[in-house]
């Protein structure tokens, strides 16, 4: 599983159980995420989780990442048995933004902020999986 954490809202992305192909999930706001993780992962195996974790063009830490920081914290403190790997997110919403470009999405339905999270988190997984090959 992976997610693009963000101020308002995050993403959401799942693999396959052969690790294969990255699937977007759903995106859930900030304060019910850990509602949905709950419900998820009460009925779903889920052994890693890859966190977006955001760098600026001076390789320096994103000011999110405070918030993604204690997120991972909490995360862990809850489900101690699921690994946490973070992974390098630069760009990721300017290759969902394109994503959708390329695949014909209409221009109104690239302003729905919680489609390009839920894209982004899914290239964040792909990602992931490529790297871990």
């Amino acid at each position: 599983m992976s997610i693009d954490y963000g101020h308002v809202r995050c993403g959401l992305a799942v693999t396959d159980s052969l690790r294969i192909t990255a699937n977007a999930l759903t995106t859930v706001s900030n304060k019910e995420l850990f509602v949905f993780l709950d419900n998820y992962l009460s009925k779903e195996q889920v052994d890693i989780l890859v966190v977006g974790y955001p760098r600026n063009l001076k390789n320096e830490l994103a000011v999110i990442t405070k918030e993604i920081d204690v997120f991972i914290a909490r995360f862990s403190e809850k489900y101690p048995k699921i690994k946490v790997e973070l992974i390098d997110e630069r760009f990721t919403s300017k290759l969902a933004f394109q994503t959708m470009i390329d695949s014909g999405i209409s221009k109104k339905a690239r302003q729905n902020k919680a489609l390009i999270d839920k894209i982004s988190a899914t290239i964040i997984l792909e990602n992931y999986l490529d790297w871990n090959k």
